[in-house]
């Protein structure tokens, strides 16, 4: 059977130690959580795609406008994510599933969000295929991820302002200046694969490290 992912599992040690290297940027999440208000209206259902350990499922939970669902494929994140919310008394249904084979009924979802991880998805295309399934007609998904061209300097300048380890901090710069940009897309790569998933709309704009990729179902 095909693998679902790229790269090596995100289980047992290796997905404890992302959460405890990653879980030191608070305010990286609290920027997702600010793109999320300015697409998602009070009352929304929003589904994270690929939450890891939870943080950004949690701090929307967190703040009471949101029903909050997150599908994973590591056991280990989603172990480590529904501890975190009981810790933090907020609900999120957290599940195990396949991006590409979500287990969710057709048009469920007010709001999509996908960050850091699409790049490792074994099938890009099937995946946005089910992120539209489950959508409801008219609502938006946004997909957040590094770029393939990304520069030296975009990589010091987030790595810098993440607050951890140093040697957390030379793994990471290694990781976003050699591995990772080889699994990522250009933007005219996203175009190619976005223009074949039936989104009624599209835009793909671009910071120094990533690209921002809003879908209208």
């Amino acid at each position: 059977m095909t693998k679902a992912y790229r790269g090596m599992s995100m289980e047992g040690t290796i997905a404890r130690w992302y959460d405890a290297s990653n879980g030191k940027a608070p305010s990286r999440y609290d920027e997702q959580v600010a793109k999320v208000r300015q697409h998602a209206p009070k009352g929304a259902r929003v589904l994270e795609v690929a939450p890891g350990p939870g943080y950004l499922s949690i701090a929307l939970a967190g703040t009471g406008d949101y029903t909050v669902t997150g599908l994973d494929i590591s056991e280990t994140f989603i172990a480590i994510a529904r501890g975190k919310a009981l810790d933090a008394g907020v609900p999120v249904d957290f599940r195990l599933g396949n991006a590409s084979a979500m287990p969710f009924n057709d048009d469920t979802f007010d709001f999509l969000i996908c960050c850091a991880a699409f790049k490792n998805f074994a099938d890009p295309a099937g995946a946005l295929r089910e992120m539209r399934r489950v959508l409801r007609p008219g609502a938006t998904g946004l997909i957040i991820d590094l770029r393939r061209d990304v520069s030296r300097q975009a990589v010091r300048d987030d790595v810098a302002r993440m607050g951890i380890g140093v040697v957390s901090r030379a793994f990471t710069r290694f990781a976003l200046r050699s591995f990772l940009p080889r699994r990522a897309y250009t933007k005219a790569e996203f175009e190619a694969l976005v223009s074949k998933a039936g989104f009624g709309a599209h835009e793909i704009r671009q910071t120094p490290l990533t690209l921002e990729v809003e879908l209208r179902k």
